[in-house]
């Protein structure tokens, strides 16, 4: 079997956006007509051009022509044979997961096997996940917080996370004692309200320096939050390393992150002890499965990153099935992410049910990627 063409599908998202304005799908066709299916998150126009440029490129040079199986020397190949490609950043090792993904795609339908049967099998069964608690009118009264994670709650919901700091930047800066004790009023009106029943995550991007992440976990640990999400910006991993030494909350990072490599760093300095990579980012599945195992090595857990289109989620979903240090799944799906596929991703009382058809186990409606094509 060989790849004979690639194809890029752009899909006009809708309100409320989650996982970007435009959708950028790759679809990679084999000489036996078996059509894979990938994902580069874009989010918006700004640099649409030039990502699917990339994708194009790195097609006719090194896609076209080689086997979908052959998914370790297709990575290999593209990773290291150019001198800029080496050193990958945000821009092409998205583009590369893209392919790699539609590659797992292509072998999962070939094979009639979800792709985590061939990862290793199922080791769960249902996928806990959680979701961003709203904030409108947070903020000006904390006490809205207990009720909004009251609902949650309700709804089956046993995780949650929460960005009380703004603005995002500059980077890295210090919040006023008196903002950080009012984020503590907001964590305490939740807790008030909620008791254990649901776990909060402090969402933030990498907007303190180091020692106003330590000041912050100091006075929010009486909560228990379910981790510090990126406290520092994420490429000084010695700093977010210090942060971690000097606090009981654990340390969450590693949606900006990129291959196996990166993730070493991480994992020797024991900066985090939850690893959220990004399946549509760090290089795809296979390496995403070799991340997930370096981090099963230190005891540290995966929550992978989803803030993505359908078709990403969908490869996170096989990931995390396989996976045995599986935490926690962001899930930000809406109505487009549910149309958008014959059969949608299954999300029931706050958890994801693991596909069983083949590939990625989703399938794309035609009538909804003309309808919505960009």
């Amino acid at each position: 079997m060989k790849i004979v063409e690639v194809q890029t599908i752009v899909i006009n998202n809708i309100p409320p956006y989650r996982g970007g304005s435009l959708w950028l799908f790759v679809q990679l066709i084999t000489d036996e007509g078996i059509i894979g299916l990938g994902e580069r998150p874009s989010g918006n126009a700004t640099n649409l051009d030039a990502h699917i440029r990339l994708i194009k490129d790195l097609g006719e040079q090194f896609v076209i022509g080689a086997s979908p199986f052959d998914i370790e020397k297709l990575w290999q190949t593209i990773f290291a044979s150019r001198h800029d490609y080496r050193h990958p950043g945000l821009d092409m090792t998205p583009a590369l997961s893209a392919i790699e993904m539609a590659c797992w795609d292509i072998i999962g339908k070939a094979t009639a096997q979800p792709i985590y049967n061939l990862l290793g099998g199922q080791y769960h069964n249902t996928l806990r996940a959680y979701a961003y608690m709203p904030t409108a009118g947070v903020w000006e009264n904390p006490e809205k917080a207990g009720e909004i994670a009251a609902k949650l709650v309700e709804e089956g919901n046993t995780a949650c996370k929460f960005d009380p700091f703004t603005p995002l930047f500059p980077q890295p800066r210090d919040f006023s004692l008196k903002t950080i004790r009012h984020v503590a009023k907001i964590f305490q009106a939740i807790r008030d309200a909620v008791g254990d029943d649901l776990e909060i995550g402090i969402g933030t991007h990498g907007q303190f320096s180091t020692a106003g992440a330590i000041r912050v976990a100091k006075m929010l640990e009486e909560f228990d939050p379910f981790w510090f999400e990126e406290p520092v910006p994420p490429e000084n991993i010695d700093e977010m390393a210090r942060v971690a030494a000097h606090t009981s909350i654990p340390i969450a990072t590693g949606e900006r992150l990129v291959t196996k490599f990166e993730f070493a760093e991480l994992l020797k300095k024991q900066a985090a002890q939850i690893i959220q990579l990004d399946v549509g980012q760090c290089g795809g599945i296979l390496e995403s499965k070799k991340i997930a195992g370096m981090a099963e090595a230190h005891y540290a857990l995966i929550a992978p990153h989803m803030y993505c289109g359908p078709v990403a989620a969908a490869a996170a979903v096989q990931l995390d099935t396989c996976s045995p240090n599986f935490l926690i799944q962001e899930y930000n799906g809406a109505d487009l992410h549910q149309e958008i596929f014959k059969e949608p991703i299954r999300f029931e009382n706050g958890y994801i049910i693991p596909p069983t058809e083949p590939g990625l186990g989703v399938e794309l409606d035609e009538a909804v990627v003309r309808r919505q094509s960009y």
